[in-house]
């Protein structure tokens, strides 16, 4: 990405990060995507806290992703569940300049996009109890022990966006490292407003909502897991 491009991830001065930004190159729908659609779908960090209602212009469920990677699964959500309103947060602007331009290209009108942290994002532009699904697929596992601490599910992560979530609102997280799978367990399992959907009390069956992606079907091919975790907030919050 060429120093004159004007649009870059926006995030406040912090000492760890649960993200690294890669160069990766951007092709030249992915830059034009910025030209076009990024009035439409984009979002500011520094614009502060949102009113879902006024951003997307109806009163729907809302449906946050946490690092939508190139987008291509969130698209479909958009798509196969027109009845919700997406909000995508996501640091690398080849992936969110390929969301966008296919969304513009849809005419996709549910979604909004942050390429921001995360974090940054969800403490200061999501207003609490407003988020009907928060879900994080495919996160960086950061599997080296000394790591461990980039990793975007922490503890913290719960406390801070739990204050976020509607009663009976949900996390969903999936990952392919059933290191970080039993890892995000426990993280769960430490908050008591939230109890785990799964019958066993560990991992559920992939709904129907999340769509399998190329990755994900190459890794089963090669005989690799895949764990879905669904924790649900109390009604009583």
């Amino acid at each position: 990405m060429s120093e004159e491009f004007p649009i870059k991830p926006e995030f406040n001065d912090k000492s760890i990060r649960s993200f690294v930004i890669r160069a990766g190159r951007m092709t030249d729908g992915q830059r034009k995507a910025f030209d076009l659609a990024w009035k439409e779908f984009g979002m500011s960090l520094f614009d502060g806290e949102i009113n879902p209602e006024q951003v997307f212009g109806r009163q729907a469920p809302l449906v946050v992703e946490v690092g939508f990677g190139m987008g291509d699964s969130l698209l479909e959500m958009c798509k196969n569940e027109p009845e919700k309103n997406f909000i995508g947060i996501e640091v690398h602007p080849p992936g969110v300049g390929r969301l966008i331009n296919n969304a513009y290209k849809e005419k996709i009108t549910n979604l909004k996009v942050y390429m921001a942290d995360a974090n940054d994002v969800l403490t200061e532009c999501i207003p609490n109890l407003s988020v009907d699904r928060l879900q994080v697929f495919f996160p960086d596992p950061w599997h080296k022990k000394k790591h461990n601490k980039r990793r975007i599910i922490q503890p913290t992560f719960i406390t801070t966006t739990l204050t976020k979530i509607k009663s009976n609102g949900c996390y969903h997280f999936a990952t392919d490292w059933q290191e970080y799978a039993e890892y995000m367990i426990e993280v769960l399992n430490q908050e008591p407003k939230i109890v785990n959907t799964a019958s066993d009390g560990d991992y559920c069956p992939r709904p129907d909502h999340r769509p399998i992606t190329k990755f994900e079907r190459r890794g089963e091919r090669l005989g690799h897991g895949v764990w879905d975790i669904i924790f649900r907030k109390s009604e009583s919050e």
